[in-house]
């Protein structure tokens, strides 16, 4: 583990969002919270060089903490062959309440799938350098879901998307929101910090 539960609920409370603590202890009230790496600034590095972090109680009210390997930047292909006009995608760092539901992505397996508005940078000029400068908010697609098996380019899995390397942690991951969505409903909040901004 790079992180530590403590860590990321800091982080994610001194920027002012919202930290669940299953206050009504069901367990699996989960906290979703991709840490983007900060070290290799703006650069396309096209490797899955993020994590995606799971926190919540489970059923007996123990504290629980998951991290994975992901990415939350688009890849090479998807910065160079994107399908949106205004850009390639790349998600604002932010907490978006209740933006994404357990549903197909791609018609083809459960993933969670963006169902709320969330703001995205666009950048069109194809140069492997991620622009911050143009700011679109809206319904884009931009899902968490998996790669391949075990893979070692980001490409085109993402475009937006926030993707794990490893679909053996998707499916440990979807095991836990599944029960999270049993008890507390079809909603998910996704938070996004800067691995900088942790301490």
């Amino acid at each position: 583990m790079k992180y530590t539960k403590e860590q990321v609920e800091s982080t994610v409370k001194t920027k002012g969002y919202v930290w669940f603590e299953d206050t009504n202890n069901k367990g699996y009230d989960v906290n979703i919270v991709g840490i983007r790496n900060s070290s290799v600034g703006d650069k396309v590095t096209n490797v899955f060089d993020d994590l995606l972090t799971l926190s919540y109680k489970d059923e007996k009210g123990v504290w629980q903490y998951h991290e994975w390997l992901a990415t939350t930047d688009p890849g090479t292909k998807g910065v160079k062959q994107f399908g949106n006009k205004a850009g390639v995608a790349r998600l604002v760092e932010g907490q978006y309440r209740g933006s994404h539901i357990i549903r197909l992505h791609g018609g083809k397996y459960e993933a969670l799938g963006q169902n709320k508005p969330v703001k995205v940078y666009r950048d069109a000029n194809r140069d492997m350098v991620y622009d911050e400068k143009l700011i679109q908010e809206g319904v884009f697609g931009i899902n968490i879901h998996k790669a391949g098996a075990d893979s070692t380019y980001v490409e085109n899995w993402s475009e937006g998307c926030q993707v794990f390397k490893k679909s053996a942690d998707f499916e440990s991951f979807m095991k836990i929101c599944r029960k999270s969505r049993d008890i507390h409903g079809n909603s998910f909040t996704y938070t996004l910090i800067e691995s900088l901004d942790i301490k």
